[in-house]
């Protein structure tokens, strides 16, 4: 289990992974007019060679060191471990952002036991910047220690937003109009994981999305915890590989996202 394994030796081998993955992924974003596209469940969905081949060099690296940790990625699947943790992979989230010359990408490396998450790595390289936790450990950006907000609340900060076509878009628009009309002001900026790692940062107030995958979400929510705000539960074991509901919040409005968003409600965003 986790709380035998070196956690610490896997973070520092987690933040050299994603330095190096991110600097292969930078090389392509310079030509990425070159990359040869295709669509996953729709045309919304992309993928390019430069996910596959950096998520490649993650879960490689990843192996070398510690063979017998499981590992789960976006793109190459789920590979079975027997040590209890499972490093989680998202090798470019924001594929749309990435291909489009903009800089709202990033490499999310996490890591999970039975308990939640353990590592969160999200290196954005683009804008330089770099977040690390592990659990009991804190969390840092480029090696300054973070806090989620303590002065900013729902009507007071920005909350980041995410959807996609996994709910239907009369659900999104009804979660926005409760928002708004609570006077949240909310922001869209191309990748889940790096939004969620700007809640860590006490940049956003929260974020939120009613589906979404283990590979966006899990190192962020490792941040976000160790910088002291909450998160929604991710399932574990085989249910990690389904799209689930996804919250992190500084405490003070947490509980009104929830709320506000019926987010765990099954009426409303149907079954996950």
């Amino acid at each position: 289990m986790s709380g035998e394994l070196d956690i610490a030796a896997r973070a520092a081998l987690a933040e050299d992974v994603a330095l190096r993955a991110g600097a292969l992924a930078h090389d392509y974003f310079n030509r990425r007019d070159t990359l040869h596209i295709t669509a996953k469940r729709t045309l919304q969905d992309m993928v390019s060679e430069a996910d596959q081949e950096v998520e490649t060099l993650i879960r490689e690296a990843l192996t070398l060191g510690f063979p017998d940790d499981a590992q789960l990625g976006e793109e190459h699947g789920l590979a079975s471990g027997t040590t209890g943790l499972t490093w989680v992979i998202d090798p470019i989230d924001g594929t749309a952002p990435f291909l489009a010359g903009l800089p709202g990408w990033c490499v999310s490396i996490g890591a999970c036991d039975a308990q939640g998450p353990v590592i969160g790595v999200i290196h954005a390289p683009v804008l330089g910047e770099t977040f690390v936790a592990a659990r009991g450990q804190g969390a840092r950006l480029n090696g300054a220690p973070i806090r989620v907000t303590d002065r900013l609340d729902l009507t007071t900060g920005l909350l980041g937003v995410g959807a996609n076509d996994r709910v239907s878009s009369e659900r999104v628009g009804e979660m926005l109009a409760a928002l708004m009309a609570a006077g949240s002001s909310w922001t869209r900026y191309g990748s889940g994981a790096l939004m969620l790692a700007w809640v860590a940062a006490g940049r956003l107030v929260g974020y939120v999305e009613p589906r979404m995958s283990a590979w966006d979400c899990m190192a962020a929510y490792c941040l976000i915890q160790e910088a002291g705000g909450r998160v929604l539960s991710f399932p574990q074991g085989e249910a990690m590989l389904r799209p689930a509901p996804v919250l992190g919040a500084a405490p003070q409005s947490y509980e009104q996202v929830r709320d506000l968003t019926r987010l765990t409600d099954s009426e409303t965003w149907g079954p996950w």
